[in-house]
């Protein structure tokens, strides 16, 4: 049976536009609020000299004898936050309460920072973490963030049932990690990614058709007036794109949604609880529709 999808007018203006937030994204009756708990890590090992916060969401449906699902989200409290885009705790709430996606706990990572640099751009270690492709950043999240969360509760050790999401530099620092580590990661949800500012420029349109096929599921985003999207270099959209075609190419179970609108959170948040269903569907990450 046909899916039907109603009919919505097409923006003539493709800069300036904001998607509405559905039902899944807000709190519902009937829904109780999941544990939100706040760790603190101040003596990394991987960047050392930083420090950051860590949430772990936990929905109220997840039964804590039963190993759940895993999803780290980059950007930690932007991702996390009920009042702003993106609301990844109510959503997990809620749809794990329906039973659309797996019990799965929510592990909302904040960028590193130096405490104590006085420039606030020097402050920042985002960029380091999320853009470069080598395996600092998965390592970190393996060695020093999980196993906070794993002497808490039980998780699945199942990488089927381990997903990482982020937007910007968190995108492809989502999914530079699943594409080292795909042992341990092997859902993505990458929102407006970075791609064009890797350092060494974006290795993914000739790596992704020319090794063997890991067994990812990679949900992209993308947006007709992503930054530079009419230049020929650095353009935030054509490196997606790019992207995107070479994960079809290779064979990927690969979905791509293109929105209108800047370099903003709004529709990819507005995606999340759709894209949690997409990568967490039944069936094997083998290309398949």
């Amino acid at each position: 049976m046909a899916t039907r999808v109603p009919y919505r007018p097409l923006p003539i203006d493709q800069t300036d536009v904001v998607y509405d937030h559905g039902p899944d994204s807000v709190r519902r009756d009937g829904v109780p609020a999941g544990e939100t708990l706040e760790l603190r890590i101040d003596d990394s090992a991987t960047y050392p000299g930083t420090s950051r916060t860590v949430w772990v969401h936990v929905p109220a449906a997840c039964d804590p004898a039963v190993p759940a699902s895993l999803m780290v989200f980059n950007d930690g409290w932007w991702y996390l936050d009920p009042e702003g885009e993106v609301r990844g705790g109510i959503v997990l709430d809620n749809l794990v309460h329906t039973g659309e996606i797996p019990a799965t706990i929510g592990v909302f990572v904040d960028p590193g920072v130096f405490e104590d640099r006085e420039d606030p751009d020097e402050r920042k270690n985002r960029n380091e973490e999320y853009d470069a492709f080598d395996d600092r950043y998965v390592t970190f999240l393996l060695d020093e963030v999980l196993p906070l969360v794993t002497a808490r509760w039980a998780v699945s050790e199942d990488p089927d049932r381990w997903g990482i999401c982020g937007g910007s530099s968190g995108g492809n620092g989502a999914f530079t990690a699943a594409w080292l580590r795909p042992d341990r990661f092997r859902k993505v949800v990458a929102y407006l990614s970075s791609f064009a500012q890797m350092p060494d420029g974006n290795p993914y349109p000739a790596l992704l058709p020319t090794v063997p096929r890991k067994p990812l599921r990679v949900l992209l985003q993308a947006g007709h007036r992503d930054l530079n999207w009419a230049q020929p270099e650095w353009n935030w959209l054509a490196e997606n794109l790019r992207t995107a075609a070479a994960l079809a190419e290779g064979g990927y179970d690969v979905r791509l949604v293109l929105g209108d609108g800047g370099h903003s959170a709004n529709h990819g948040g507005v995606l999340l609880p759709d894209a949690l269903r997409w990568v967490w569907r039944a069936g094997d990450s083998d290309g398949a529709a």
